[in-house]
């Protein structure tokens, strides 16, 4: 008996997801939990697996569209079963579902592009169907940088060559910028060697080539953002490959990669200079569609102009609903709008309040020097910073620790235990496993804030901040309660290490629920550390001192001695966390690591 397989619900506020990828097709065998297709949602990106064994018949919504939960995605039949045919309205789908499927396909389709990939056999405005994509036009890894069909599958395909794409690089990356290609057009290349380097809002880091062979075409050159599943180069099978035509090295200002082909066709033509493509994630244009907003109405505040969440909120609170344009129907597609200048649209009140004009003298006669733009990480870590600052109501605190004792345990172990454990003996992890012990007992400091709610984090994720010489990165050491004191020495070291050589990851810089960052390294008393969000503490290290402290003995008597005193400073989101709950966590910090006396293996 024939099984639906339907869209998942990932989390209790999804309500739709888009399939990104089909990991089998039409014919194809599967097995009862084998990955059968990706989804993205707002919140998490996922494989989801397959309900029952046998075979894929009938894949009824093409990669690219956004359906809601409880939708019907696909059909497995027993085996033997036979795909249906291609074009089909397929059974146990009604028209209903495709036409719903589709509208929001229209809703949330990326930017740029006029028409969304509709399901299989879905019906047009027109009452016509829509034919079954084929793989070579209907895949987006299938698409060039253009989004012209055979682009990129067509110089793959023919030469038996394999398409390079851009991956995705985190749950909710949905972009990255090539930074730097390790190899140059006609270069051989050995599968999982590096090709590329990129750079994301959480991660720098070298992608690997998927296939041996000869690197035969570059379609995007350095310095380009493109968003995830678009082909970058192209790999073919032997020497014997005609390299193609290297692609052009993009226009100064240009930082994203061109809209569609079909797109642009379709599109009316803006004005010189101006933005053909507005750019916001699926949260917002839901947001948008559910309170009727033009969001060319909407000054972005993010990365090379995206629209956020928050300046989508904001111009709701500023009365922005119900002076958008009219919400689009099937029969009026979103795409078929012309392209507003973006000269023409008016900012948002809430982000010209928060950002006070410069004065006009300094932007007539800027003072001499040499003005650099932000690199990729660079951009993104401010981005970071505004956003937290503005997020949660911060507040420090910081508390002088006696570190004397920990200081004699490392002099007189640390070239034994680097001899037997292979790692060196910093002071991180005694701090990092003070704080786990501290956090256990004070669960408040490691939740985070989910709208009106806090959630309590199951383990303890702790974020370990590396600084680069290009930047700052986070990893995270996962489950640091149930490891040894070794074990997060070695974790940390680890995780620095391959920071450092960009081979992070994306799950090793996400999931984090409380943060470590060690200025004092560089000599600092203490620093006041920004959060990093959803978190809503971190911990700052300060630099080792010997200073004259008054110490107590156990008679009661006082005496001046010289000890080794680090301050540590803790930075905590007053919305959740009060002072004095922060306070008897930084007290209980002091204490366990004055009083030391744990296992270090």
């Amino acid at each position: 008996m024939p099984t639906n397989v339907v869209m998942p619900q990932m989390g209790e506020s999804i309500f739709e997801g888009t399939i990104t990828k089909w990991l089998k097709k039409p014919g194809d065998q599967v097995q009862r939990d084998e990955p059968l297709f990706e989804i993205s949602t707002d919140k998490v990106d996922a494989e989801i697996p397959a309900p029952a064994a046998g075979v894929l018949t009938e894949i009824k919504v093409a990669e690219g569209t956004t359906v809601e939960i409880n939708t019907v995605v696909a059909v497995i039949g027993e085996a033997g079963s036979q795909p249906a045919a291609s074009g089909s309205a397929g059974s146990g789908v009604t028209v209903d579902v495709a036409k719903e499927a589709k509208a929001t396909a229209v809703a949330t389709a990326p930017e740029g592009a006029n028409e969304p990939v509709p399901a299989p056999g879905a019906k047009t405005a027109s009452g016509s169907k829509e034919p079954t994509p084929s793989p070579a036009d209907g895949d987006p890894a299938n698409r060039g940088p253009e989004g012209a069909p055979g682009g990129a599958s067509a110089a793959g395909a023919s030469t038996g060559g394999t398409n390079v794409v851009m991956p995705q690089m985190g749950e909710s990356i949905f972009e990255g910028t090539i930074t730097k290609w390790l190899k140059k057009v006609g270069d051989s290349v050995q599968r999982d060697e590096p090709l590329f380097e990129i750079s994301t809002d959480k991660v720098d880091a070298e992608i690997p080539a998927p296939a041996a062979g000869v690197l035969t075409e570059i379609k995007v050159p350095e310095g380009t953002t493109v968003e995830i599943n678009t082909v970058v180069a192209v790999i073919g099978g032997s020497k014997s490959s005609a390299p193609a035509a290297a692609a052009p090295k993009p226009a100064a200002a240009a930082t994203s990669a061109p809209a569609p082909a079909a797109a642009a066709a379709q599109a009316a033509p803006a004005a010189a200079g101006t933005h053909d493509r507005i750019r916001s994630s699926p949260l917002v244009r839901r947001i948008a569609k559910d309170n009727n907003l033009d969001l060319s109405r909407i000054s972005g505040t993010g990365m090379g102009g995206r629209i956020t969440k928050n300046d989508a909120l904001a111009f709701l609170a500023q009365g922005g609903a119900g002076s958008a344009a009219p919400a689009q129907t099937q029969s009026q597609p979103q795409a078929a709008a012309p392209a507003k200048p973006a000269a023409t649209a008016a900012p948002a009140p809430a982000a010209a309040a928060s950002r006070p004009s410069a004065p006009a003298a300094a932007v007539a006669a800027p003072l001499p020097g040499e003005l650099v733009p932000l690199s990729k990480m660079r951009g993104i870590i401010a981005e970071r910073m505004v956003e937290s600052k503005r997020t949660s109501a911060h507040v420090h605190t910081v508390f002088k620790v006696d570190m004397t004792r920990i200081v004699r345990l490392r002099d007189r172990e640390k070239s034994k235990y680097e001899q037997r454990n292979g790692v060196k003996l910093t002071f991180m992890p005694f701090i990092a496993m003070a704080a786990v012990q501290c956090l256990r007992r004070m669960p408040i400091i490691n939740a985070s804030m989910e709208g009106n709610a806090i959630r309590y984090h199951q383990n303890i994720n702790i974020g370990i901040a590396v600084a680069l010489d290009w930047g700052l990165i986070v990893p995270v050491v996962k489950q640091a309660e149930e490891r040894s004191f070794l074990g997060v020495a070695r974790a940390i070291a680890d995780l620095a290490a391959r920071a450092r050589a960009k081979k992070l990851k994306p799950e090793e810089v996400s999931g984090g629920t409380f943060t470590i960052t060690n200025p004092g390294i560089f000599g600092e008393q203490f620093g006041t550390p920004v959060i990093n969000q959803p978190e809503s503490a971190i911990l700052g290290v300060g630099g080792m001192f010997k200073e004259p402290t008054v110490v107590t003995d156990a008679d009661g008597v006082d005496s001046i001695a010289i000890r080794s005193i680090m301050r540590l400073t803790l930075g905590f989101d007053h919305r959740i966390i009060d002072g004095a709950d922060a306070g008897k966590f930084m007290a209980d910090m002091k204490k366990t690591l004055e009083n030391w006396d744990g296992d270090i293996g």
